[in-house]
């Protein structure tokens, strides 16, 4: 298998394709350089790639193969669901979500898939720091692998798709999109709670990085649980 169709397979797998049949394969993946693992993300997808740095294996923290799936309802659902729709013109009430994490060494894989929302339509998507909640600034801000102090955040030196995970994506004419980040860091556990999709894409420029308009929908994910076995964890 050629480096790119590894990583492809690995994100695929990550997002709930259970497409990586080892853990050579994984490994070899999490090593791929950025520029293979940009190529190899499909039409679509946003990506955020950066090296590996290299650790004695005897630091290593504990690898985490994770798989999230829900159904989006409104916060006001008889039955709770733990993925929430604010807004259910742009994100649609019986709308799925799958977010997958696969992190192992000092490396972070995050991919999320969508189904059923608006179609040829580009939403924000990011991870954040508390679980979702009856109002969509319950989930607090984005995380940040280096905290500015100052919150909301919009300084682009903290605001970026390498210091928090932007999974920005693009839905095609069936309302389906996909998306892959890659870091070279973990997540503090307890610390990454959801992910929120925004309504629009995310902007970079000063004073306004990181945001990206109204939350539109959240999905509670609990990110960076340690130890996990498996291939996935399913919740």
């Amino acid at each position: 298998m050629t480096a790119g169709r590894t990583v492809r397979a690995v994100g695929l797998a990550v997002a709930g394709v259970f497409a990586v049949t080892s853990t050579m394969t994984i490994a070899t993946a999490m090593n791929t350089t950025p520029a293979t693992a940009a190529s190899a993300t499909p039409a679509g997808t946003t990506s955020a790639p950066t090296t590996a740095v290299p650790v004695p294996i005897k630091s290593h923290p504990r690898p985490v193969w994770l798989h999230a799936h829900g159904r989006f309802a409104p916060p006001t659902a008889h039955i709770r669901s733990n993925a929430v729709t604010y807004d259910q013109k742009r994100v649609h009430a019986g709308a799925r979500i799958a977010v997958g994490e696969f992190a192992r060494h000092h490396t972070t894989m995050v991919a999320l898939r969508v189904t059923g929302l608006s179609p040829g339509r580009t939403y924000g998507a990011h991870v954040h720091t508390k679980p979702c909640g009856a109002k969509p600034d319950d989930s607090g801000p984005h995380y940040q692998h280096r905290k500015d102090r100052h919150q909301p955040s919009t300084d682009p030196a903290y605001a970026n798709p390498r210091n928090e995970v932007w999974l920005d994506f693009k839905t095609d004419r069936r309302g389906y999109a996909a998306a892959l980040s890659r870091h070279d860091w973990r997540f503090r556990q307890g610390a990454a709670r959801s992910v929120v999709i925004h309504e629009h894409g995310t902007a970079r420029s000063p004073g306004k990085a990181g945001t990206a308009g109204s939350r539109l929908a959240c999905f509670t994910v609990p990110f960076e649980r340690s130890g996990l076995h498996g291939p996935f964890s399913r919740h």
